[in-house]
């Protein structure tokens, strides 16, 4: 089975509501394809003025971040109603940078992951190790362990339709790009994991992600990958790159 390509901008915490707008308009014409889904995720408060802006168009819109409960007293936080009434279609979840300054867990990535499903959006789930870990051999134990959590309680018709980013941390950033090699054996470690939890047709099915400084020149060998299924990008989405990106053939 073909999977479709996804490649997703990760603007992380960047562009006004007015930025958004004037750099959803430069990359409309440069993003237009019909052989990938293409995804941008916005921060909060530029997700209604970003739907807005993308009507028409093969871009959908998703979110960085979401609460796990529906309502409530939870100061700062945005629900996943709030996100589909906005028109959010994707959200990501345990991103590192979550992870390390505001302490999210495989468990709490578990509880968002399960509430999207909920309320039919997409979760884009994302897992990583650090430079030590990679270091000490533990990289694909690690993995394992994120996604056996991050998947607990989740049916295999949910998972079918979930999006993995595999982002080595030691990469996010860092102009450090994983090697091919190092890549797709993650990502071939990923779905193994998901044929242990499942079965072999909802590993065959899942689409995985690779993210960390890819580029427009990095993207075509990345995407060849028998594993690797799109890009999870961070600052090349924010540029022109971001065509290339996506029209990688």
């Amino acid at each position: 089975m073909e999977r479709r390509k996804i490649i997703a901008g990760n603007w992380k915490m960047n562009m006004t509501p007015s930025e958004a707008v004037a750099l959803i308009e430069k990359l409309k014409p440069l993003v237009a394809t019909d052989s990938a889904d293409v995804v941008f995720c916005v921060p909060a408060i530029d997700i209604i003025p970003a739907v807005e802006a993308v009507k028409g168009t093969n871009i959908g819109i998703g979110a960085e971040n979401m609460y796990f409960e529906e309502k409530g007293a939870f100061t700062g936080e945005i629900s996943p109603a709030m996100l589909t009434d906005a028109g959010v279609k994707y959200v990501i979840i345990g991103h590192s940078e979550r992870r390390e300054y505001f302490a999210e867990t495989d468990e709490t990535v578990n509880k968002k992951v399960l509430k999207a499903f909920e309320h039919g959006l997409t979760p884009i789930i994302c897992c990583g190790e650090s430079l030590t870990q990679r270091e000490q051999g533990i990289t694909i134990d690690w993995i394992r362990q994120q996604i056996k959590i991050a998947f607990l309680n989740v049916t295999a018709g949910q998972a079918k339709d979930a999006v993995i980013a595999y982002e080595p941390i030691w990469a996010i950033g860092t102009g450090k790009v994983a090697t091919t090699e190092q890549a797709q054996e993650v990502c071939a470690a990923i779905r193994a994991c998901i044929a242990e939890i499942y079965d072999d047709a909802t590993a065959a099915a899942i689409r995985i992600q690779y993210g960390g400084s890819v580029s427009a020149a990095s993207a075509p060998e990345l995407f060849a990958q028998a594993d690797i299924d799109g890009g999870l990008v961070g600052g090349a989405s924010l540029k022109e790159d971001f065509g290339a990106i996506v029209n990688w053939q």
